[in-house]
């Protein structure tokens, strides 16, 4: 089992992943150009922000807050009118700081410049963007595939956050880790609307109750989140995750961490994939505290895979009737058998709640951090004059490079479009 960064696509440290180009031997200059223009008289580079249009998505790329502070910068910030609406960051608050309104989603996407968005762009959209531009956001690049194609065939340079490098010169512009805070907070929220009975030890005249048992599975990020939330609405929370290091960061919310003498720490901090003996052993640990939980929080998720299944038909048969099980994985297969995508499901007097998208749910503070993160990646995208870097060859910038001047780079991407063609 693995650890949560939901939305969930980064990728460890690729060996197959183009790194940057350096000079060949004979000299030649093999360095990742931008493709900014040199004109004689140098215009404020354009940043523009177009409204999301995935159902559901109430999230903004940039707040007031951070488009003002890239005006300062000497760039020409484009919002779409109505973009931050639904995050509840009025068209007025963006006017104020110096933002221009587009009037219409094509204008946003096809003004040239910078495009920042939170989810992929639809074909459509793709199609939209001016050519030559450069795209930043959450790109899904497995699940894209269409978009990915034209964006390659306009020759746009689209960099995918979910494929920052984990160094800690990135951790400011970690989407995932923010947005993954966000959705642990959420499924804890959750879990306690979804069950019958109080979460806190209650003393009272009519006699004393116990406080409701969570189960946390995995401890990574959301995870992490899901415990400190569950323990501060009073519930008596234990987790486990397969990364013996995950303990120590358990115990330290107030949690009882549940071990099992298997060390499944793999690279760039991920969780590897269990053997098959150690699959049993975890399981029935795990099947007897699920049994035990009145309400259980899945996030466990292995980067670029269908998600682990830990809880069973027939586990989720052991628990108590009015118990609920909060499944963040279910975006990517599902922790647990009976999650179904968007939606929620009861058998046996067991909730199962498949949630997507979670952090749209608190869109003023996720988009909030969202921003914060673009800032940060804009802050080695755009010169301090304002201009895009004349090449990417910035570790962080060519990792997270997917597609360039008509090629995709990120290798497990290639590889699927040339596979599908």
């Amino acid at each position: 089992m693995a650890g949560d960064e939901p939305c969930e696509g980064r990728e460890p440290a690729d060996p197959a992943r183009p790194g940057p180009l350096r000079a060949g031997a004979s000299g030649e200059d093999n360095r990742i150009i931008s493709t900014r223009s040199t004109p004689s008289t140098p215009m404020a580079l354009r940043v523009s922000i177009p409204k999301e249009t995935v159902p559901g998505e109430r999230r903004v790329a940039v707040t007031p807050e951070i488009a003002q502070r890239l005006v300062k910068q000497g760039l020409s910030v484009v919002v779409e009118a109505g973009a931050g609406v639904a995050a509840y960051y009025p068209d007025r608050q963006y006017t104020d700081v110096g933002v221009t309104l587009a009037p219409d989603h094509g204008s946003a996407l096809g003004g040239g410049g910078v495009v920042l968005k939170v989810q992929p762009p639809t074909p459509a959209e793709a199609s939209a963007i001016a050519e030559g531009s450069t795209l930043v956001g959450l790109l899904n690049p497995t699940r894209s595939l269409d978009a990915i194609r034209v964006l390659r065939d306009r020759k746009v340079s689209a960099f995918a956050l979910e494929l920052i490098p984990r160094i800690t010169r990135a951790q400011s512009m970690d989407v995932l880790s923010s947005q993954a805070t966000v959705a642990g907070y959420r499924a804890a929220l959750l879990a306690a609307e979804s069950v019958p009975r109080f979460l806190p030890m209650l003393t009272t005249a009519a006699g004393t109750i116990r406080p409701a048992k969570v189960l946390i599975l995995g401890a990574g990020v959301a995870g992490l989140m899901a415990i400190a939330t569950a323990k501060r609405l009073g519930a008596a929370v234990e987790a486990y995750d397969v990364r013996r290091a995950a303990g120590e960061q358990v115990r330290s919310l107030g949690a009882k961490f549940l071990e099992l003498q298997i060390d499944a720490e793999g690279a760039g901090g991920y969780a590897r994939e269990l053997t098959a003996e150690e699959k049993g052993k975890e399981a029935a640990m795990v099947a007897q505290a699920v049994a035990e939980a009145d309400a259980v929080v899945t996030t466990a998720n292995v980067p670029g895979r269908k998600a682990p299944r830990l809880v069973t038909r027939e586990m989720a048969a052991r628990m108590k009737p009015g118990s609920a099980i909060v499944d963040l994985a279910a975006e990517s297969g599902g922790n647990c058998e009976l999650t179904r995508p968007g939606e929620t499901v009861v058998e046996g007097g067991v909730t199962v709640l498949g949630p997507t998208n979670l952090p749209s749910e608190l869109p003023f503070h996720a988009s909030q951090m969202f921003a914060k993160n673009l800032q940060s990646f804009l802050g080695i995208l755009v010169t301090p004059e304002g201009t895009l870097v004349p090449t990417f060859d910035d570790e962080i910038l060519a990792a997270s490079l997917l597609v360039h001047a008509g090629e995709v780079r990120h290798a497990p991407t290639k590889a699927l479009l040339e596979g599908a063609a």
